[in-house]
């Protein structure tokens, strides 16, 4: 940890993030350069720079194809996984599959088509989190724990590994975005009247969480969770997006159909103008939807009701409640045992939400005590202080006990089709368990292992993470031959398989990589390379950027002294005219040259003008 500054704890958000940090006895929410705590998970690639976080958000509207969000809805996933062809078609920005599958996002920068993976648009938000603290503290940042959705999978939680792994960033630990809410919330219940059983729900910009969590004297165990990665603030924005296009598409009385579909500025604008619109319907009956140009020279004028936009987002809203119930079933919890309901992520704001959840608990006060938008990155910070030794008596004997989100096992009878699970889901985690597999045909000298991660009995019905050949079993009948197949899980949540023949000692070891897609330890060693001449090119911008911004400041400066100072009437004619000269001349120079040249190039031509003006206003100065 020497040198390396405190350890930070950072929410990687679908829409926005958020880092924080422990410091002094408690935790410090840590705001952006904007005064902003949350920061969106947004980057922009324009003709000059990159932008991340408000500055690429601020732009979006002008430049949309070439700004990129959501970044944690692709990541870990295949291209043709089917929710990835749902959001592509609301993405203004271009998405690719690469030579393996893996969803490229397609934007130009500085004249040059570039290709992005999740990973690298992860790891430059995880750097502007990291350049955030790093400002706040005064220090450099080295390690960090990262949240991520309870249901996100194993190449999802090695993805995101893999992001922080290119942002330079040592990852300490990935935990659960509810757990960590449940710390958040855990850390002043610690001390207090026995145990209490606690349901938080994440409902956030692109994911969705539950879990049951029971917090008893700093002992904070999770009970069971279950969710949807694919399901948040997002999806009701689209909803209410393809409201409006299909609005637009049907012919009216005096009005044109219009197709807005095809064209990524005016959907972009329209899912600006729906997300402020759910916004408002937060506290408001009715929100009104505005857009001059929206289309073709159009403007766009409607609105819509919170009954109509509870309607168009109802289902969504009643499979967050099945997914609470099934969470409850799996804790084997009752309604009436928990104790309190705690609501964590910006959409839990949404009243039919409230409403449902609160009617789902027979009435029962919701609890709000923790700030929905920040309890993540909170709960990270106090994981990285007890991880780090920074943490103090109030925390240092907190003990976390997570759970894993999906069931593990491998392929296995005839033809390697049925699920044989080996760690059921909602299984106390870290956790490594045994199963013995018999030979099937006579003189059989290997067996095969393909490892899943799924709830269906069907093997191939759920997520395969890899496969592995087991071979040198020594020729015996059917049935005598015997393999233990052992699955071990860290407290990351990421897995590792291994399988021994028992009379021989033979064994093998699954490397859970490059067939479902994720970065080869080469891929990331040039990701974060790419990523630091990334840094370096933007911090040569921003340089370029002041030096211009100085080198303009005193023209404009020295030209307004000569102009209205009273001693300027020391000067002759010449020299007012040489002065001005000087001015229009470095003007023009800027206005045709400011993308051209460097940072020397401004600071010699302020020392040009420095040479011609400080003579001038020298005289100026001299006392009659």
């Amino acid at each position: 940890m020497d040198g390396e500054g405190p350890a930070i704890g950072i929410d990687l958000g679908t829409t926005y993030s958020c880092v924080a940090v422990w410091q002094r006895g408690g935790v410090e929410i840590i705001a952006n350069d904007q005064g902003n705590r949350t920061t969106p998970s947004y980057v922009a690639f324009t003709t000059a720079e990159r932008l991340i976080g408000d500055a690429a958000k601020n732009q979006v509207a002008d430049n949309p194809i070439n700004t990129v969000f959501d970044a944690k809805r692709l990541i870990g996933r295949k291209f043709n996984d089917p929710t990835v062809q749902l959001d592509v078609k609301f993405w203004p920005f271009k998405v690719i599959p690469d030579s393996i599958n893996r969803p490229m996002m397609v934007v130009t920068y500085k004249g040059e088509e570039k290709q992005f993976s999740a990973e690298e648009i992860s790891s430059m938000v995880l750097t502007k989190m990291k350049d955030i603290a790093e400002a706040y503290l005064g220090s450099t940042v080295k390690n960090v724990v990262v949240t991520v959705p309870a249901y996100f999978n194993d190449s999802q939680r090695q993805a995101t590994k893999d992001a922080g792994a290119i942002a330079g960033l040592n990852v300490m630990r990935i935990i659960n975005e509810p757990t960590a809410a449940a710390i958040a919330y855990g850390l002043d219940k610690k001390g207090g009247s026995g145990e209490t059983n606690v349901l938080i729900f994440d409902l956030g910009g692109g994911t969705f969480d539950v879990s049951i969590v029971t917090i008893d004297e700093g002992i904070i165990e999770v009970k069971a969770t279950a969710g949807d990665t694919h399901l948040g603030g997002a999806d009701f924005n689209n909803r209410m997006v393809n409201h409006f296009v299909q609005m637009l598409k049907r012919k009216r009385k005096n009005k044109k159909a219009t197709d807005i579909s095809g064209d990524p500025r005016a959907i972009r604008r329209l899912r600006s103008a729906c997300e402020r619109a759910k916004r408002f319907l937060s506290s408001s009956s009715v929100a009104k939807i505005e857009i001059e140009s929206l289309y073709e020279g159009t403007d766009f004028y409607s609105s819509i009701t919170r009954a109509k936009f509870e309607q168009l987002n109802m289902s969504l809203f009643k499979k967050c409640m099945e997914l609470v119930e099934k969470c409850l079933n799996d804790a084997k919890m009752e309604k009436s045992r928990v104790d309190e309901v705690v609501m964590v992520g910006g959409s839990t704001r949404i009243p039919k939400v409230e409403q449902l959840l609160q009617e789902l608990f027979n009435g029962k006060e919701l609890c709000k005590s923790i700030n929905p938008d920040e309890a993540v990155a909170y709960g990270a910070a106090v994981q990285a202080a007890i991880l780090s030794g920074e943490g103090d008596d109030k925390v240092s004997n907190m003990v976390l006990l997570d759970v894993t989100p999906l069931s593990l096992g491998v392929g296995s009878g005839k033809d390697l089709v049925k699920m044989s699970v080996i760690i059921p889901r909602n299984t106390s985690i870290p956790a490594r368990k045994e199963y013995p597999y018999l030979t099937l045909k006579d003189n059989q000298t290997s067996m095969s292992f393909p490892v899943y991660e799924g709830e269906r009995s069907r093997a191939t019905d759920n997520n395969l993470l890899g496969k592995f050949v087991l071979g040198g079993i020594p020729p015996a009948p059917r049935g005598v031959g015997r393999v233990m197949v052992c699955i071990d899980i860290d407290a990351n949540g990421i897995m590792s398989v291994s399988a021994e023949e028992t009379t021989t000692g033979q064994r093998k070891e699954i490397t859970i990589s490059n067939d479902r897609g994720r970065l080869s330890k080469e891929e990331i060693e040039r990701m974060v390379q790419d990523a630091e001449k990334y840094k370096w090119e933007d911090e040569e911008f921003r340089k370029k950027i002041a030096a211009m911004k100085a080198m303009e400041d005193y023209a404009y400066k020295m030209r307004n002294t000569i102009k209205d100072d009273k001693n300027a009437a020391k000067l002759t004619e010449a020299e007012k005219k040489k002065a001005m000269d000087a001015f229009e001349s470095a003007i023009q120079w800027l206005d045709s040259n400011n993308d051209l040249v460097e940072v020397d190039d401004f600071q010699d031509k302020k020392k040009e003008l420095e040479r011609i003006f400080n003579p001038i206003i020298a005289k100026m100065c001299i006392k009659e």
